[in-house]
Order: structure tokens, then sequence, then C-alpha cells
């Protein structure tokens, strides 16, 4: 018997011990019924019917057994609500694939100790494991796509709690600031000032974080402004934090735009610390700002070592942090600094990119005046 031909006639042996198994992997305090464990497996097992007499071609094969098959069009596959409904179930990833290696070793078995083998078996059995592999890559990228959903939302949802009794602790140090009349107390107010501003800094990263994450982006407030005006007061502010550090600033053409001020300095703050923390501290830092027509350019640039080959484009992304050592601070980076400026600069419709060579290292923004307007093609 062809095995399409024997997985539909005994599908239901198939799903049951398919059940059987996937009670084994329940941890303590998951409670799923019957309907929750079968979830999606019939309809799996259909979906390798359909497979097994479908005709294909080598190259079909071939990206098949590698996971790589195109999903199907039209609405979601079996496979990929069982991976997205495990991972709401609370399964772990290798209990998920745990799952496939058991309904690929219950189908092999029963069809084996049936002696329902033919000629045909080996070309069956070789396509069977091509379309496991694929329904298994699919579960895999919905059931992370769960995960990562989940935590952003515990993320953001633990950053929003802790707000609140940070503002009290922010409010209670600026009472006894004003207050106290004893200078040997001073400093220990100023140092739980010091580490609440910081944390402050570290829920707004986070919350930022798990935004971007779920997909909802970074929110900016596009106003009216004048860029060459805002990053001189945050260079002022950036020279009384970075007392050591040489920072200066030029501009050329006009800066005004339609821009979110706030969050650019705030990109501009994180690129110069970044600079401080893993450049020459006997260098200086320079930012500059050229005006085209219908986009600006800013540029912060500092001299230490090179960055990596290849390893430009990965800096952006979250929770990384950089090749070398820093200098200082790093202690109190949740690595997510060059991340925030990314999503500042898409939430702009602009780009970003870093250079390094001949010991000098290049964080380039092109952002458009507004919306709508073009940014110079790249190379």
């Amino acid at each position: 018997m062809r095995l399409a031909d024997f997985i539909e006639a005994n599908s239901t042996r198939i799903v049951d011990a398919a059940e059987d198994f996937a009670r084994t992997q329940l941890t303590p305090g998951m409670q799923l019924d019957a309907a929750a464990l079968r979830n999606h497996i019939p309809l799996i097992l259909a979906a390798f019917v359909r497979d097994l007499r479908t005709p294909q071609t080598p190259d079909q094969q071939r990206v098949k057994s590698e996971g790589r098959a195109p999903a199907p069009g039209g609405p979601e596959s079996a496979a990929a609500g069982h991976g997205r409904m495990r991972a709401q179930d609370g399964f772990g990833v290798n209990q998920m694939v745990a799952e496939y290696r058991a309904m690929r070793a219950s189908v092999l078995r029963l069809w084996t100790a049936d002696r329902a083998l033919t000629a045909d078996s080996i070309e069956d059995m070789v396509r069977f494991n091509e379309a496991i592999d694929q329904a298994l890559a699919e579960s895999l990228v919905e059931f992370t796509a769960e995960v990562d959903k989940w935590r952003n939302i515990f993320l953001g949802a633990l950053g929003h709690d802790l707000r609140g009794p940070l503002a009290a602790v922010v409010l209670t140090t600026d009472v006894l600031a004003t207050k106290l009349h004893d200078p040997r107390l001073a400093p220990l107010v100023e140092r739980i000032a010091s580490g609440a501003a910081r944390t402050t800094r570290l829920l707004d990263e986070l919350l930022e974080y798990s935004r971007s994450g779920l997909g909802v982006g970074m929110s900016i407030d596009r106003r009216e402004c004048d860029l060459r005006d805002e990053l001189r007061e945050e260079t002022e502010i950036l020279r009384a934090a970075l007392p050591d550090v040489a920072i200066t600033l030029d501009h050329e053409g006009s800066a005004k735009g339609h821009f979110d001020a706030s969050r650019l300095r705030e990109a501009i703050h994180n690129l110069v610390t970044n600079a401080a923390k893993y450049g020459d501290p006997e260098s200086e830092i320079g930012i500059s700002i050229v005006g085209q027509p219908q986009h600006l350019a800013i540029a912060v640039t500092n001299r230490g070592p090179a960055l990596p080959a290849g390893s430009e484009a990965a800096m952006f992304d979250p929770l990384k942090r950089g090749p070398t050592a820093a200098a200082t601070g790093e202690a109190t980076s949740m690595g997510l600094g060059l991340f925030i400026v990314r999503e500042v600069v898409l939430a702009h419709g602009g780009a970003v990119e870093a250079r390094s060579g001949d010991g000098r290292t290049c964080f380039e923004i092109l952002l458009p005046r507004r919306t709508g307007d073009a940014l110079p093609e790249a190379g």
C-alpha cells in the first residue's frame, strides 16, 4: 500500500499515537484536553497525504528536504497554526520538535508493522521525511514569532509597571534635595538621583525595544524645527556629561525640516556616548550636519579600533554590544543604544549606516526633510 493511502486509512490510529505522546510532553501545571492535544494533527496528516500525491521536480524536492519550500498561498498552513498554538499552550521548542519526531516514528512504525511496504516504499519514505521537515520548519517560524511576541509584551508590561515606583523615588529625591540642610547627606541624595535617572533611561530603552519587537515601531512627533539649534543644545549637554571628551559640532547649509527633534537628539546622544565608550579616549568626537535640498546628513565620527569586517549592520541589532571592551559605562548598558538610533531614523523614513577604516569610525544618518522627500541612492 502506498504511504499516502496508508496514512489516509489509518489516520485515527496515528492521531491517537500522537495524542498519547503529546501528553508525555506536558509539564506540571499544563492542563490540556484531548482536543487541544490533537489540534491540527489531522490537518497536518492530510497535508502529508496531498504532498505525497503531488508530483515534484528534483529542485522542489531539494528545497523541501532543506525546509525551504515556499509556504502555501492562501490560509495559514496547519503546521504553522500548530506551532503558534503550541507556543500559546506553554510548550517549549524542544517539546514541539519531539512531537514531529514522534509523528514521524509512529507513521513509519505502523506502516512497517502492517507490512504495507511496496516497491515504491523508498520513494514514499523520502517524500514523507521531506514533508515532515517542511512542516516542522513552518511550525518553528510561527512558534518563534509567538514566543517573541509574548516576550516583548512581558518586557513592555514590566517596564510600564516599574515606572510608578520609580516616579515615587524621583519625586521623593527631589523633595529631599530641596529640604535637606545637612551637607553630609547631600552626596547620598545625589547618588539616589543619579541611580534613578539611569534606571529611567534603561526603562525607556526597554519600552522602545518591546514596542518595536511587537511591530508597533518607534512613535515620533514631527514638528517644524532647526536641527542645527537642537544639536547645538545637545552638544552642550554631552560636553557636560562627558567632561573628559572633546566634542565638536560643524554644520553646512540649512538644517530646517519636519522632524521629531527630541528623538533625534536622543539618537545623536546615543551615538556620541557609544563613541566615547569604544573610541580612542584621547581623540575628539565630531558631529557634523550637512544640509541638502531634500535631506540632511548627520555624522558622528571618532578615532579608535576598526569595526570587524561585516559587523556594521549587525551592530544595530538589539542587545548587541561592541566587539571590543568599552572604556566606561558598559556595566549599565542594555545594548539597545544603536538599536534605538536605527528605530528613530527608520521612523523618520531615513537610513543609517556605520563605516570604519583608517582608524576612524563614522555613523552617518540620512534624513528626508519632510515626509515624501527623496534620499540619495545608495552607493
